[in-house]
């Protein structure tokens, strides 16, 4: 495992891009409404992201044969993470629509998601937007130098399924800084065998749950980007990039 502590003029370009990409989604879920598809606010952030000197972190992810075609992963309900953006995919009420987007500025990336409600939308699916939002602040709440990023791990799982839902398991947090995905990977549950490691100031993390209704389990979209619920239950999404300091957490994305 390589990870890169990052120095202070690292950190200064970190919380740069931090500001601009948490204004951009600011921005962009503020033209979440039932009627809009999917591509506009895709379209929408690529030019807000381009605007402010930055370049789209997912647009041409993976390379090869099939890289992401995107500014943002656009997922709805069912859908987990990774949703590709589509004139034919309108939001419609009652829907719970996530966002992930990511920018590069300068070298350093940020990345971050929310959930957002589509209109007026179930109590279920209100609680659940709730729980994984809480799962994110009570996860970070302890964190700081010499902490374990285990108790990250256990406090996400612990809030989730207390609440009757279930974490994500092969979809994980990681590292970021000089590339969108750096060492470590960051579960939202722990198991026996996880790889704990003491955090250091300095360190750069996404932290990111991913809360589903019912089983954790997931199945692969036809389109090899979208991870959909394997009982097409609601899920949510919520992630920041993070700083670890020698007091605490400073939240980039916030």
């Amino acid at each position: 495992m390589s990870i890169h502590i990052k120095t202070e003029s690292e950190i200064v370009i970190m919380r740069r891009a931090g500001k601009m990409l948490a204004e951009i989604m600011r921005e962009i879920g503020s033209q979440v409404r039932p009627g809009i598809s999917t591509m506009e606010i895709d379209k929408l952030a690529e030019e807000l992201v381009l605007n402010a000197g930055g370049t789209p972190a997912f647009k041409g992810y993976g390379g090869g044969s099939n890289p992401f075609p995107a500014t943002i992963c656009a997922s709805v309900n069912d859908e987990i993470v990774h949703g590709i953006p589509s004139e034919d995919k309108i939001l419609k009420n009652g829907d719970i629509f996530k966002i992930d987007i990511g920018i590069e500025i300068e070298g350093f990336y940020s990345d971050m998601a929310r959930t957002f409600a589509v209109g007026e939308i179930s109590a279920e699916a209100q609680k659940l937007m709730e729980i994984t939002e809480k799962a994110f602040w009570k996860g970070i709440k302890n964190l700081k130098a010499g902490s374990m990023l285990s108790e990250y791990c256990k406090t996400a799982q612990k809030i989730a399924e207390d609440a009757g839902f279930s974490v994500v398991k092969n979809l994980v947090g990681h590292g970021i800084g000089k590339n969108l995905h750096e060492d470590p990977q960051v579960p939202n549950y722990f198991e026996k065998g996880f790889r704990d490691l003491v955090l250091e100031q300095g360190m750069t993390l996404a932290l990111e749950p991913m809360v589903n209704v019912g089983t954790h389990l997931t199945v692969m979209s036809p389109d090899g980007w979208a991870y959909l619920t394997a009982d097409r239950k609601l899920s949510a999404h919520y992630e920041n990039t993070i700083l670890i300091t020698k007091n605490g957490v400073e939240v980039l994305t916030a």
